[in-house]
């Protein structure tokens, strides 16, 4: 798939999404489907489907709203600028709309899900099936995207809960280089940026960090296999799903977040789809 993509310039990426958010926005801006059927492994077609897991929040130390939050615009927008930026080819129903799942990790769909995501992950509690699915899945070659939980509580809870999938003494947890291959499967991205909610930033005037000093900076971790492959990417004190959420609500937010979010969140899929 990589082979035929070609990386562009920042200024390039930022021209095309503007183009098509105006196209586009007012459709993006109203979609809802406010039904939660589950899909079955018939229910792939062979392209692109955007998986989000649906999970049980029992830790309320960690904070957070939950596996609904960003749901489901930014799976429909993420879906539609990978198919606009790149040759990937994209799942669509038959009003040419991206098919996006909702899958929990005890489904027989999961296994057809190369890439899922989890938002809000601070306040997730994992049963023992639960986790034993999880670490199944990732074994035989899945992706987890863990985005969107701040600070230090969060993140404990959050490693209590993946250790049961995935314990500590056979898959490391790293600090994701800048130069490993993820941030230039595409498009080069330089830093892993603080994306904050659309309403954080506005509340406060500009701010970036919703846990304050607690989650000062920004961290992309990685817990990988014995070989070093990655199963898991943690995008800690930054909500980068909110940046495809929220593109059409506020120019100014689009304007200071859309690139570095779309930029990551295209990387992010591709490499998945190819390692």
């Amino acid at each position: 798939m990589s082979g035929g993509l070609r990386c562009v310039c920042g200024a390039w990426l930022l021209a095309a999404l503007m183009i098509a958010a105006s196209l586009s926005a007012e459709q993006r801006r109203g979609f809802f489907d406010p039904s939660l059927d589950l899909p079955t492994p018939e229910s792939f077609d062979g392209r692109f489907n955007f998986c989000r897991v649906i999970f049980r929040s029992g830790r309320l130390g960690g904070g957070g709203g939950g596996w609904s939050v960003d749901y489901p615009r930014a799976d429909v927008n993420l879906s539609v600028r990978l198919s606009e930026l790149t040759t990937a080819r994209i799942s669509v129903d038959e009003a040419k709309e991206p098919r996006h799942f909702l899958v929990r990790l005890t489904d027989e769909a999961l296994f057809q899900c190369p890439f899922i995501m989890m938002t809000e992950v601070g306040g997730l509690f994992l049963e023992e099936t639960e986790a034993c699915r999880l670490h199944d899945f990732l074994a035989k070659g899945g992706f987890l995207w863990a985005d969107d939980f701040w600070g230090s509580r969060a993140w404990d809870s959050w490693e209590t809960e993946i250790r049961k999938a995935l314990p500590a003494n056979e898959y490391p947890l790293v600090e994701l280089p800048l130069d490993h291959p993820l941030f230039r499967t595409h498009f080069e991205v330089h830093r892993v940026p603080q994306i904050p909610s659309i309403n954080f930033w506005v509340g406060s005037g500009g701010g970036t960090s919703e846990r304050g000093a607690d989650s000062a900076e920004a961290h992309a971790r990685a817990i990988t296999d014995g070989r070093g492959r990655v199963l898991v990417l943690m995008t800690h004190n930054t909500d980068i799903g909110d940046s495809w959420e929220r593109e059409a609500d506020d120019p100014s937010y689009f304007y200071e977040f859309a690139v570095d979010g779309y930029s990551l969140g295209i990387n992010v899929l591709l490499y998945a789809m190819t390692h």
